[in-house]
């Protein structure tokens, strides 16, 4: 049975009054390009000196992880283990052999739908300038998108990639990731409120006056119009969609959600939005959840404690886990 805390922030939302003395302190918002997106911190604190500095420790952390785990960055670690880890184990830092591990019991809760090695058929993908792989293409890269190709050494902290062609790429986690870091960096700064974003993803730390913050599902095909408010507090809400990086062509919509089993965008979900009590189980669970279609993600996520789901199918139809009570439809 699946967790009623978030059922039970819907039911009260209407019944929350403020309960803050802080009489002094205020909002502060802060925006910076990182990590391939826009990434927010808004914090509740005493002074604008406070706030500013809790806010450097929010960004210079994003820019850490991004260093640390861009494919895209040839200096990354990651960026390392790709050319590297076919041909000899490769030395890795202590947080990012745990996030992989992390990655992998994903790989398996999901029997495989979420799986960082689509990076192997993702790469032949380039969205901004619209290109894909043909079929050949993809045949030849299919047996390298497995996560079982990934070998981690626990003693030598060292990772191998057992098919000469897997790549891996951590876009399905490491934004959660990231702000589950800038959360704590926040608290150990002395913030008791406040919200993280970084793309899809979100954690609020604490709640909005008194209140919840009331986190809105945009809807998949107009990016005006929200379909569904969500209050929280005290939890993350990640959102997987096909709109976030695609493009057109010949009437069909290729985006950067893979499916590992035959190397292809995923063509029966439009968006899948996931509430756990941390950003990562949220982003990687919103992932996987796209990946497997409503029928085995209802499934999977009513089958698991603490979290919550709201899917919107490719016929534009709304579905919700059991834990979530009828939200309020725009």
């Amino acid at each position: 049975m699946t967790s009623s805390r978030f059922v039970q922030q819907v039911l009260f939302f209407t019944g929350l009054i403020s309960g803050c003395s802080c009489a002094n302190a205020e909002w502060f918002s802060y925006q910076q390009s990182i990590m391939g997106t826009s990434t927010t911190t808004e914090i509740f604190a005493d002074t604008q000196q406070q706030a500013d500095q809790c806010s450097r420790l929010v960004f210079d952390e994003m820019r850490r992880i991004d260093a640390l785990m861009s494919p895209y960055i040839e200096q990354s670690e990651l960026s390392d283990i790709n050319r590297n880890a076919a041909t000899k184990p490769v030395k890795i830092s202590n947080e990012l052999f745990e996030l992989i591990q992390r990655s992998i019991k994903f790989s398996q809760l999901s029997d495989g739908a979420f799986d960082i090695t689509f990076a192997s058929v993702g790469y032949l993908y380039d969205y901004r300038l619209k290109q894909h792989p043909n079929q050949q293409q993809i045949r030849q890269q299919l047996s390298a998108l497995n996560y079982r190709n990934i070998q981690l050494n626990a003693e030598q902290k060292s990772i191998s990639f057992s098919h000469k062609n897997t790549r891996i790429d951590l876009g399905g986690i490491a934004k959660g990731h990231a702000v589950d870091n800038a959360i704590n960096l926040l608290r150990k700064c002395g913030i008791r409120n406040a919200l993280v974003s970084a793309g899809g993803d979100s954690r609020i730390l604490g709640d909005k006056n008194g209140r919840p913050w009331v986190m809105g599902v945009r809807h998949p095909r107009d990016k005006d119009r929200v379909v569904v408010s969500i209050p929280l507090k005290d939890a993350a809400i990640s959102t997987s969609g096909d709109y976030e990086r695609y493009f057109i062509e010949d009437g069909k919509r290729y985006h950067h959600i893979i499916k590992p089993t035959s190397g292809e965008s995923v063509d029966q979900t439009w968006s899948e939005s996931v509430i756990a009590n941390d950003a990562m189980t949220s982003d990687a669970l919103s992932t996987t959840l796209f990946v497997l279609g409503t029928e085995n993600a209802l499934k999977l996520i009513n089958s698991l404690d603490g979290v919550e789901a709201i899917m919107i199918d490719a016929n534009g139809k709304m579905f919700y886990s059991n834990g979530l009570m009828p939200p309020t439809v725009h």
